[in-house]
């Protein structure tokens, strides 16, 4: 594959000749953007693949959802609907997406919305009444017709964009010269123990700007795992084989933290936001029981008629710097109310 991706390195230069030219558009106003009179947060990435956007969506809306009418709204990723939609605990993923689904479900008290046009999204989140306080926009850094107030970059531990190249030699969607548009990076799935002179190496690596802040956060898992119907203790799957199955763009983290724990696992893998087929669904109907992620329950639940399958519930924590991390958004979005 790295052999392939060397090859494709003229690609690269164009693809990166192409984001270069719409980015100056912007830049210049050459090309028309919106700006909101109401708080809009972007949680966003350079690289393609998973950087924790989700669990970061959901610690902002944890954050801010006490002292603000808070909505999200997400492109929906491989739902085979078109157009703006308000998701419902009740909602069905291949209408409306995972990952909005699964905040749906979790936040009952906020308004979770999906449409491939943000600007449009946006437009219909307006017309709510009593109106909006916050918008929080997931995985839109690249969707330059909105200008977010604040925007926030993740990029993974184990998968810098700074030693990452564009598309198609590497994974980059823009130029690295586009984390400087974020207020705030964020460098998500580190080590729980990582160093301070670690961190230091990263912050240089990143080179930030002077209004930019650099955080790290690491994977929390919960120690309990979850299901529609009850709950179980990890500890339980000690003496238990179980099958581990994944749709989402990087598992190892979570392999890692059920390899750290001594659990004896088969692990299926499926390709990111992966839609089951009728074949692997009977085929994993035949396991015993089922450990899955929460992005990959919502699939799997209304499809799956088994009474062992649970997801294993993870969040965002900080390694440092928690309480200046949340005093800028809620500064942020204390200025626009």
């Amino acid at each position: 594959m790295k052999q392939l991706r060397k090859i494709l390195f003229p690609f690269a230069g164009l693809y990166y000749m192409v984001t270069l030219l719409r980015n100056k558009a912007y830049d210049k106003g050459y090309f028309s953007y919106k700006e909101y009179q109401v708080p809009v947060i972007c949680v966003g990435n350079l690289n393609t693949g998973g950087t924790g956007k989700s669990p970061m969506t959901e610690y902002l809306i944890g954050l801010l959802k006490d002292h603000y009418k808070v909505a999200t709204l997400s492109r929906g990723y491989g739902r085979k609907t078109k157009g703006y939609f308000q998701v419902t605990s009740e909602s069905l993923a291949e209408n409306v997406g995972d990952e909005p689904l699964q905040f749906a479900r979790k936040f009952k008290d906020i308004i979770v919305s999906v449409c491939e046009d943000r600007q449009s999204g946006i437009g219909m989140l307006l017309q709510i009444d009593p109106p909006l306080e916050t918008i929080i926009l997931d995985d839109a850094y690249q969707h330059r017709k909105v200008k977010a107030g604040f925007q926030i970059l993740l990029t993974a531990y184990d998968d810098l964009y700074t030693d990452d190249f564009l598309l198609p030699a590497g994974n980059l969607r823009e130029s690295r010269k586009g984390a400087h548009r974020a207020q705030i990076i964020i460098v998500t799935k580190c080590p729980s123990d990582i160093s301070q002179s670690v961190r230091n190496y990263i912050i240089k690596k990143i080179n930030p700007l002077p209004f930019q802040k650099v955080y790290f956060t690491t994977i929390s898992y919960n120690t309990e795992l979850m299901s529609n119907h009850c709950q179980l203790s990890i500890s339980e799957l000690k003496n238990k084989k179980f099958t581990l199955v994944t749709g989402i763009a990087n598992p190892k983290p979570l392999v890692g933290h059920l390899n750290d724990l001594a659990l004896d696992f088969e692990h299926k893998v499926y390709g990111d936001h992966h839609n089951f087929a009728l074949s692997e669904i009977k085929a994993l109907e035949t396991c015993d029981f089922i450990v899955t992620t929460e992005k990959d329950y919502v699939r799997l639940f209304p499809l799956l008629e088994h009474k062992n399958l649970y997801y294993i519930p993870i969040e965002a924590s900080f390694v440092e710097d928690k309480a200046m991390f949340d005093t800028q958004i809620l500064d942020f979005v204390k200025d626009f109310n």
